[in-house]
C-alpha cells in the first residue's frame, strides 16, 4: 500500500503559489545544486513550467546556471529569499488555526 507523505498530501488539496514554487526550487538547488530534471521532478513540475521558473530565479539572480556542469545552484541572494520566506510561511503558519 502507498502511503502518501504529509507535502504531498498538502499539495493535493491546494494550489502552490509562485512563491512557494520558487522557494521550492531554490530548495532542491541548495548546496551542490540540481539539473533540470531533478528539479523538474523534485518541484512536480512540467518542462514549460520549469523553463519559466528558471528563467524568472536565474534573471532575477537567485539561482546560477553552470553551463559546463549543466547545474543550478542557489546563489547568497536565493538563499537570503529562502529565508526570508521561511520567517513569513512560519508566520503565517502560527497565526492560523488547526485543520478540521
Amino acid at each position: 500500500m502507498f502511503h502518501k507523505t504529509r507535502r504531498e498530501k498538502d499539495m493535493t488539496y491546494r494550489t502552490r503559489t509562485r512563491t512557494e514554487i520558487m522557494s521550492q526550487i531554490l530548495r532542491v538547488a541548495n548546496g551542490v545544486g540540481a539539473t533540470k530534471t531533478k528539479v523538474m521532478y523534485k518541484v512536480f513540475l512540467n518542462y514549460v513550467q520549469l523553463k519559466e521558473f528558471l528563467t524568472v530565479l536565474t534573471d532575477s539572480d537567485l539561482l546560477s546556471y553552470d553551463g559546463d556542469t549543466q547545474i543550478f545552484k542557489t546563489t547568497e541572494k536565493g538563499l537570503r529569499f529562502l529565508q526570508i520566506y521561511n520567517q513569513i510561511d512560519d508566520m503565517i503558519k502560527t497565526s492560523q488555526p488547526p485543520p478540521q
